[in-house]
């Protein structure tokens, strides 16, 4: 059941990110293919906000939901998940890349059994790295809830399989994490003079979310993460949300561009430290910003008839207000680079999970996706 909206609080919830009823029944991920997947080698935890996010806010007190139509109209069962996508989101395109069924959102009633050998996602819409970002949406998962969860999950699958067994899976396990953008879009820059931007000015409130990011990725490391792939914020400024509301001369909104420009390449380095430190590459950089950016200025060369309007919206670049069952809705998704004000539309999700599988350096440091499972596959 969905939370109703106070008048007064719509324009807050809208803020949803990126760089951006309750689960129906049997309304996980399927292969569209009838052909067998190859069994699984290794199980998926996905970490963070609205962009990997595959339920886990249906099930809680919370206005960061994507739990109505017309979301989740080109999902395979056609209808809402908790998905903020029109169709599949990254973790269900990466979990495809490892020939396995997309995990399930932690709080699924679900997730049970062998489904735990999968893996697990843990993600929330509205989330930050910081404990204040999105106080907006009320009860939603913050970043060290979801860290507590992991350890919790180890050891319901430790009463299951065992401590040792446990600790090889999730040694042997492909991690997502994908937040920060919220940080900017519904804390520093949510409303003029925020609390944050007043304790910080701007380059200062950048090296402090890389401070407190660090120390989740160290927590994550202890918790028995070696493979983590961590992506930056995409252009925050470009989103059609944005572009309706902070938007200047009709292009992206230049604080936000540089608030972005700021963070992707300090997080880059202190990833780069992290591996250094622990003699071994842990963490992979994805570049989710350059990736964005492909399709945001020249969004025909990948197929896109527009990356500034919203598939599912109202106003200007249909990038006001919430996509509800009321709201402008294009016919064809595919032609869309985002699908509403914030998240990129599924075929978007397809060209990023693309770059993260065989992309070059400039998209992923030190090492594409193929090339980790390649380098992980076990010796015949």
């Amino acid at each position: 059941m969905t939370l109703p909206f106070p008048s007064s609080f719509v324009p807050l919830v809208i803020i949803l990110l990126v760089v951006v009823g309750v689960i129906f029944p049997g309304a996980e991920a399927k292969s569209k293919s009838s052909k067998p997947k190859p069994k699984p080698s290794r199980a998926f935890f996905v970490f963070g906000d609205s962009l990997v996010d595959s339920g886990n806010n249906n099930y809680l007190a919370t206005t960061a939901r994507a739990d109505s139509p017309p979301y989740g109209i080109d999902y395979p069962t056609r209808r809402p998940t908790g998905r903020f996508s029109n169709g599949l989101n990254i973790p269900d395109l990466i979990s495809q890349q490892l020939g396995a069924e997309s995990v399930l959102p932690y709080l699924s009633p679900q997730l049970r059994g062998n489904k735990l050998l999968l893996g697990a996602n843990f993600a929330s819409a509205g989330i930050g790295i910081l404990n204040d970002t999105g106080t907006q949406f009320l009860n939603i998962i913050r970043m060290y809830r979801q860290l507590d969860y992991f350890e919790e999950y180890q050891h319901r699958l430790a009463s299951q399989i065992g401590v040792t067994k446990t600790k090889a899976l999730v040694d042997k396990a492909l991690v997502l994490i994908t937040v920060g953008g919220n940080d900017f879009v519904n804390n520093y820059y949510l409303v003029p003079y925020s609390a944050r931007s007043r304790q910080y000015s701007l380059p200062d409130y950048v090296k402090f979310l890389i401070i407190e990011f660090r120390k989740l990725l160290q927590r994550l490391y202890d918790l028995g993460a070696r493979r983590v792939i961590v992506t930056g914020t995409g252009p925050l400024g470009c989103v059609p949300a944005e572009l309706a509301m902070r938007g200047t001369n009709g292009g992206c909104s230049a604080e936000l561009q540089r608030a972005a420009a700021l963070y992707n390449p300090q997080l880059l380095h202190m990833i780069q430290a992290l591996n250094k430190k622990f003699g071994r590459e842990v963490f992979v950089a994805a570049n989710t910003g350059q990736m964005h950016n492909d399709f945001i200025t020249n969004p025909k060369a990948y197929g896109f008839t527009t990356s500034e309007i919203a598939c599912c919206g109202q106003g200007p670049y249909n990038g006001i207000g919430l996509c509800t069952p009321l709201s402008n809705l294009c016919p064809h998704r595919n032609l869309y680079a985002f699908w509403d004000p914030f998240h990129p539309s599924e075929k978007a999700n397809k060209l990023i999970v693309e770059a993260i599988m065989s992309g070059s350096k400039m998209y992923m440091n030190p090492m594409n996706l193929s090339t980790i499972l390649a380098l992980d596959a076990p010796s015949t």
